[in-house]
């Protein structure tokens, strides 16, 4: 079975200003998410499921998925704030979703076979999906993958950004630590960081054994956190979770390739500039959809 990528698009993008996961990129108007489609396909997988919300789906399915039409399978998957495991219900005044494990717990009725899971708004290269195919491919059970990247290559220039600090032994992810507020002059000589450090930039490979066990941590979540209006449950927390009692071991992949996001509405202009310059080198055609 070909592998499916998971496509975790429901943000708002509060710091950005706005839906990112729509705003072009390319030199043809290409999004972000639309690099991630189009190497997806290219390393074999086969469908893409799309998290979102309600409230956008017109105009995520106008701008971005109606691009993709006849070129590979497509599905969706609704994040709200109401969508709980039966018997638990939100907190009085809650507005937002519950983060992105509850993005991902979402879809299980949208997933068959092993899939990738992804930011729409981070560009994790080729490379990153070919390793996510190869790994995907002979996955079974609880025995997951993450491709991880250097903390120094996934800064931005215009503010701060939290990463999951990642401890790997032998190959293994062993644990992830959510570090907040990191700026450049936090990473090198002198910085609380190396900037060798080895973080998640939520690029995971899972298998459907993944969502038993996601939904017993939500459980868990709630019943701890629930009551507070703004806690969120990330999939890194999520999976060190798993990893810390012996329920699922993940695999770091080590991912070769740049990593581009756009946090910030300022990041977007750095982003079209490595973009421009992967089309010139060959990697990627000037139009993807021409």
């Amino acid at each position: 079975m070909a592998p499916t990528l998971l496509v975790l698009a429901a943000g708002r993008g509060s710091r950005y200003g706005g839906l990112k996961q729509i705003d072009p990129v390319g030199p043809s108007g290409e999004t972000v998410l639309d690099y991630a489609v189009y190497d997806a396909v290219r390393a074999g997988f086969g469908r893409v499921v799309f998290v979102i919300r309600r409230d956008f789906e017109e105009a995520f399915r106008s701008a971005v998925t109606s691009r993709y039409e006849g070129r590979v399978d497509i599905g969706f998957a609704y994040q709200s704030v109401e969508e709980l495991p039966a018997g638990c219900a939100p907190a009085a005044g809650r507005e937002k979703p519950w983060g992105t494990g509850h993005a991902v717990w979402c879809a299980r009725g949208s997933l068959e076979g092993p899939f990738a899971v992804i930011n729409a708004d981070d560009f994790y290269g080729a490379g990153s999906f070919t390793l996510l195919a190869g790994f995907l491919g002979r996955a079974q059970g609880a025995r997951f993958a993450m491709v991880g990247f250097r903390l120094d290559r996934t800064l931005s220039e215009n503010g701060t950004v939290s990463r999951g600090i990642c401890l790997e032994r032998g190959g293994s992810l062993v644990s992830i630590t959510e570090e907040t507020a990191i700026a450049p002059s936090d990473v090198g000589p002198g910085g609380r960081f190396s900037g060798m450090e080895t973080v998640s930039m939520n690029c995971w490979g899972f298998t459907p054994a993944l969502f038993p066990l996601l939904e017993s941590g939500l459980r868990a979540f709630l019943s701890a956190r629930g009551s507070d209006p703004k806690a969120e449950w990330y999939i890194p927390v999520a999976v060190s979770d798993l990893i810390s009692v012996g329920a699922a071991s993940v695999e770091v992949l080590p991912g070769r390739d740049s990593w581009f996001g756009i946090t910030y509405r300022e990041d977007r202009a750095r982003v079209s500039d490595a973009i421009e310059a992967l089309v010139r080198a060959g990697t990627y055609p000037r139009s993807l959809f021409g």
